[in-house]
């Protein structure tokens, strides 16, 4: 069974059913022992980070995400799932302070500079470029189109645990991966067959 987590936030249908058809059976819930017993667990995210921390925090499942992280269960962030792993992000009123996240990985959210001369938020197609080999991209050609939808990218302290950069006026970090983890800025739900693939490789992940 594949958790993924309830926070009153996020395209969580949508998630489920990518994952449902590469052959997971999956439960969405903010049950903490259900998640705890779960064979993994998917964080997803879609809106506003300092909403969806609260969200999180208000459900008590920050404590649950730390707990799964440091038990070693296999995990995947999605889009703002990945951005709460850091320790803060500007995503905030003008004048206010950060707004924390979780703090599990070291590194800021920070918004697309205006003067670029680009559309933020990044919505569309982008290629990757890998940083380095993890089984979670077993399989994908090189530099895979997938879909990203966000006005705001990680800027990750520790560059031993990027695994895929994409390029927006600069590169940035689109992925992170470590042994079973793996969280990413993009939606493999909605990145068509690279998308599943990313999916058929962390269930392999699961049943490992």
């Amino acid at each position: 069974m594949i958790t993924i987590i309830d926070y009153d936030a996020g395209n969580l249908r949508s998630v489920a059913k990518a994952l449902e058809k590469a052959g997971a059976d999956t439960l969405v819930t903010s049950d903490e022992e259900t998640i705890l017993k779960s064979d993994a667990v998917v964080l997803p995210g879609v809106g506003a980070f300092a909403d969806c921390m609260a969200s999180l925090v208000g459900k008590g499942m920050d404590r649950v995400v730390k707990a799964c992280v440091q038990m070693g269960k296999p995990f995947l962030g999605i889009c703002l799932g990945y951005q709460m792993l850091f320790e803060s992000s500007e995503e905030h009123p003008e004048g206010q302070p950060d707004v924390p996240g979780l703090g599990i990985f070291k590194g800021r959210v920070k918004r697309f500079p205006d003067n670029l001369g680009l559309k933020v938020p990044h919505m569309g197609w982008n290629s990757l470029k890998f940083s380095k080999v993890t089984p979670f991209f077993e399989g994908l050609p090189q530099n895979p189109y997938v879909y990203f939808v966000h006005s705001y990218y990680v800027e990750a302290a520790d560059r031993s645990i990027v695994a895929a950069q994409a390029d927006y006026g600069f590169p940035f970090d689109a992925a992170i991966a470590r042994p079973n983890l793996v969280a990413m800025q993009f939606h493999p739900e909605k990145s068509g067959d690279i998308g599943h693939k990313l999916i058929e490789n962390f269930l392999k992940a699961v049943k490992a």
